[in-house]
């Protein structure tokens, strides 16, 4: 198998392990900004089939990462169940909040497909042009992720109303992530049939649930989304990403039909190497920040995160997505440094 995360995906040994950043398309590319102009507005960026190849297709181009991920968000779709979404410039997104049972009726009972189709075609476009040894991820938010952008209208530093919404009417809460996982799962078997390689379950605000809580909306959900997207794609490499769920990341894997783990920046990677990475493939984990201070304290970074998951199967990447004031040359210093060119 000559892609190297495919490879690692199916349990194999790399070294050096690939690597692909969490938002390696973004504001910290001046190619990127340069494209994000000429389009706009972030969601026509986003369903612009020509504009949001090239921006998948750009840190592959500078940086030869290992992997390409769709350029997309996570909230198209709310978007295509019929919630209005919009994005603020230099605040992030926004939605109509939903906040009572009939916010939730009023959303449609399927995807709305016409609007998703331009995504599909996004990835029809960049597996033309992508390198053949370059694996092709496709993507969505987990469930309660996506839900608590849909109750707060916004996110929101605990997802307190998404976590009041579910303790006060836990029924309508459910129905809502029912919703949203026959959404996801339509969402990410087209992205399959579009031709992607494989996949991750963002699960951002994870880690913000007591544990009986990321149970019923976390780990539940996303196995139903796993278990579902195989049962029509039976080759499906699915990787979740639980962000901060700290030694519950046994459970999740557990329960949770996946192929690899995303590790966030704060998880203790001893007990991940002794309890997850023998099970499963791990992904991750450094600090977006010691990205961005760059010089002695990121190699200490890179090698520390070498050290302790070299041994078994192993993706580097960050804990989180890449900040937009990282430097270009920190990035290229991080590859000298994982890849000892």
């Amino acid at each position: 198998m000559n892609k190297a995360v495919l490879a690692v995906l199916e349990g194999q040994e790399r070294r050096p392990p690939p690597v692909w950043l969490m938002r390696q398309a973004g504001r910290y590319l001046p190619e990127y900004r340069e494209i994000r102009q000429k389009a706009g507005d972030f969601l026509t960026l986003c369903f612009t089939p020509e504009l949001a190849a090239e921006v998948t297709l750009q840190p592959v181009r500078r940086f030869g990462f290992d992997a390409a991920i769709l350029f997309s968000d996570i909230l198209v779709v709310p978007h295509a169940l019929g919630q209005t979404v919009w994005f603020a410039e230099g605040e992030g997104p926004r939605l109509e909040p939903i906040g009572d049972r009939a916010g939730v009726a009023r959303l449609a009972a399927q995807l709305n497909q016409d609007i998703l189709a331009p995504v599909y075609e996004t990835i029809r476009r960049v597996k033309a042009e992508l390198p053949p040894h370059v694996t092709l991820l496709g993507f969505c938010g987990a469930p309660w992720t996506v839900a608590s952008y849909m109750i707060a209208g916004r996110g929101t530093p605990d997802q307190g109303p998404a976590r009041l919404f579910a303790y006060a009417d836990p029924e309508t809460f459910a129905a809502l992530i029912d919703r949203l996982v026959e959404a996801s799962v339509s969402y990410l078997v087209q992205q399959f049939q579009a031709g992607v390689d494989a996949v991750q379950i963002f699960d951002t605000w994870a880690g913000v649930l007591p544990l009986q809580e990321l149970q019923r909306w976390c780990i539940e959900p996303t196995q139903r989304i796993a278990t579902r997207v195989r049962a029509q794609v039976p080759t499906a490499r699915i990787i979740g990403f639980p962000r901060g769920i700290g030694s519950a990341l046994l459970r999740y894997v557990e329960d949770v039909p996946i192929d690899a783990v995303g590790l966030d920046s704060a998880v203790d990677p001893i007990f991940v190497r002794d309890q997850i990475q023998w099970r499963i493939p791990v992904q991750g984990n450094l600090d977006p920040l010691a990205l961005v201070a760059g010089g002695a304290a990121l190699d200490r970074a890179v090698d520390s995160i070498l050290e302790v998951f070299s041994e078994r199967p192993f993706i580097f990447n960050l804990g989180h997505g890449i900040l937009p004031q990282t430097p270009i040359a920190h990035v290229e210093r991080m590859l000298t440094r994982l890849r000892g060119t």
